[in-house]
């Protein structure tokens, strides 16, 4: 059996072997936000699964392809489209990606997500920027044998999101006049959306937002020595007592229809973020 070591030099391999770009920072777009790829002045594109070791993205509006280029002036990898632990992939197939953008050069990792707002100040449309999380999904990616090169046995949670990263997204936010909420966000396995009771459990032990993904690849992020940033969309209210039948089309509408916003924040902070 391959190690994850030998994974993740196999794909790096490939990438290096279709084009000598180096990034600087990761990105991964998720449910309705793979368009803003189409924004990078792209230099190499390639589907999942032509890299070694990458799994296919199955979800709902994921294109699944890497996208190396520059955007806000920044040399970026985007991952349009993610795969998910609900998807049946184990916990390294989910975060491989993350693993190989910091094995070609990135410091640093911007994510995005969509997910259900359970504070009652966040409306669908809104956008969010993490500072904090809670792992319910079940499974870590850093159960295992530890590889030291690639990280610390029990690497620090202390600052997941780093702060000085948030700082600045809250200032492009500012100067662009883009309301920008923060939230501490919950992941939970999925793939079904949750009961009233669950919402009312998920907000009782402090989370605003919850969602099917980020964790494992902040984990993994954080473990590897790179820097996270994280923003959400909240597509749709998630409140115990006037919950309604849950609707993907409408979700991934709402998505798109805060892609103009969310793209002036990520090109703005790329633009402004000191690594």
């Amino acid at each position: 059996m391959n190690s994850l070591w030998t994974k993740i030099e196999a794909a790096a391999a490939f990438i290096r072997g279709k084009t000598d770009f180096e990034p600087e920072i990761g990105l991964i777009l998720g449910t309705g936000l793979g368009e803003l790829g189409e924004r990078i002045e792209t230099v190499c594109t390639i589907p999942y699964t032509e890299v070694p070791h990458f799994v296919a993205s199955t979800a709902t509006s994921h294109a699944g392809n890497l996208v190396l280029g520059t955007l806000g002036g920044r040399r970026v990898l985007a991952m349009q489209g993610r795969v998910h632990f609900y998807e049946g992939y184990t916990m390294e197939e989910i975060t491989l990606p993350v693993r190989v953008m910091k094995a070609l050069g990135a410091k640093a990792l911007l994510m995005s997500n969509a997910v259900g707002g359970m504070n009652p100040q966040f409306a669908p449309g809104d956008l969010a920027v993490i500072t904090d999380h809670i792992n319910l999904m079940g499974d870590n990616p850093l159960v295992g044998p530890n590889e030291d090169r690639l990280g610390p046995r029990f690497p620090d949670m202390s600052e997941p999101y780093d702060r000085a990263l948030l700082a600045t997204m809250e200032s492009v936010a500012l100067e662009g006049k883009i309301p920008l909420k923060r939230a501490v966000y919950v992941a939970v396995a999925g793939p079904n959306l949750e009961t009233g009771a669950e919402y009312r459990f998920l907000r009782a032990i402090g989370a605003d937002t919850v969602g099917m993904s980020s964790v494992p690849e902040c984990l993994v992020a954080v473990h590897g020595g790179m820097r996270v940033v994280g923003i959400q969309v909240i597509t749709d209210s998630c409140f115990p007592d006037a919950l309604k039948p849950a609707n993907v089309e409408s979700i991934i509408q709402v998505a798109n229809s805060a892609q103009p916003n969310l793209e002036a924040l990520v090109t703005g902070f790329l633009s402004k973020v000191e690594l």
